[in-house]
Parts: C-alpha cells; structure tokens; sequence
C-alpha cells in the first residue's frame, strides 16, 4: 500500500502535542471548594475546518490515519497495519486559538505550514489534528487520565506546590485519584453541595464541580 511521508511538498512535520491535563494546574482557595485552573486558553480568531478528504487527496483529513510515532507521523490508510490513530476533527490554524477537539479525543497533532517548492502557497496550511487511537485504552476516555481536555468523569491528584494533575481514576497511571469531576456547569453556583475542587473546563460550561474519591 502506498504511504505519505512527512517529506515533500504534500505532506507536513507533525509535532505531537500531547495536550494533557497532566500539564499542571493552580490552586487557590475559594468559596466552599477550591478552584483548579491553569489550562491552556481557547480564545480567539476563528479558524476554517478542513473538508474529510479519500486518503490522499488532503494531508490528514477527517477519517484518515497517522502511522505510530514519538515525534513525527505519516499518514497511512487506515487498513494498513501501521496505521494507530483516527483524525476525527481537522482544523486550520493554531491549536490554541481554534476549535476544540472533541471531548475524546486521545491526542492532539500539530501541522506545520509546509510551502512549495516554487515558494508559492502553502499546500499544507498550519493546523492541528484531533486524534483518536484505533484500540483501547483511551486515554481521552471519562476517567482515561489523558487528552487535551478534561470532561466530566476525569480524575485528578494533588501533586504539590498548589497544583493538581489528571491521573486514571481507576488508579492505572500510577498515581491515586483524590478528586473526580462529577458534573459541568456554566457557573459555580450550580455545582452540588459536596463539591470541593472548582476544575476549569473548555467549553460552554467552563466549571467542573469535582468531588473526593
């Protein structure tokens, strides 16, 4: 079967971006609870999604796959038996101004511009790429302890310094869930009465209302 590398003018360096809630998330006291925020911000110009596209005739277009990889990936077709993740959303532009990935999403790619060889447009515009792996575990799953968004279902820990992690609340990732986010909402004050952490979320409701496990 043919493949598309990441060399050439049709074809883009791919970046993992392992958009995490392992990234770290601040602390501070507030209310009946305390307040986890820290994530990456999602305002911003509005980008253009890419159209799904048969294999090849769009780099990583939506239902398309990427091969394994660390710090690079190709694209491969789907019934290949290298191919590993799923795109199912592509989008134009930077990760942080543009859309959101769908709530389980596993991971996160991101395009680089690639130009033509004439130094004309861009084939491949900068972009990023919502990943979902082929076979479980899911880590973009409720309760997967990974993905680029934390959701309704996710587990965090304290780890120190005034800052909380997402860890597998089945206790998998090697760390002991402390809270478990229980509901979201558009504000604070509807979260239930047991709540004792605030997690920021993306989203139309940006307030995950997180009890203790």
């Amino acid at each position: 079967m043919r493949e598309r590398s990441s060399v050439g003018v049709v074809c883009a360096l791919l970046v993992l971006a392992m958009a995490l809630l392992t990234g770290c998330q601040m602390l501070s006291s507030s209310g009946t609870g305390e307040d986890a925020t820290g994530e990456r911000p999602t305002a911003g110009g509005a980008t253009s999604s890419t159209p799904a596209s048969g294999y090849g005739e769009v780099f990583l277009a939506v239902d398309e796959c990427s091969s394994f990889g660390t710090t690079s990936f190709t694209e491969v077709p789907c019934t290949s038996e290298r191919a590993a993740a799923r795109v199912v959303a592509r989008f134009d532009g930077p990760v942080g101004r543009g859309p959101l990935c769908p709530a389980t999403t596993d991971f996160v790619l991101h395009i680089s511009a690639q130009k033509s060889s004439s130094g004309g447009e861009s084939p491949v515009p900068q972009g990023y790429a919502c990943m979902r792996d082929l076979e479980p575990p899911h880590p973009g799953d409720p309760g997967g302890g990974g993905g680029p968004r934390t959701i309704v279902g996710d587990c965090v820990y304290g780890s120190g310094s005034g800052q909380v992690r997402e860890t597998a609340c089945d206790g998998s990732g090697g760390k002991k869930p402390q809270y478990k986010v229980v509901k979201a909402v558009a504000e604070r004050t509807r979260c239930p009465a047991a709540t004792a952490l605030y997690v920021r979320l993306e989203g139309k409701a940006p307030v995950g209302c997180a009890r203790p496990v």
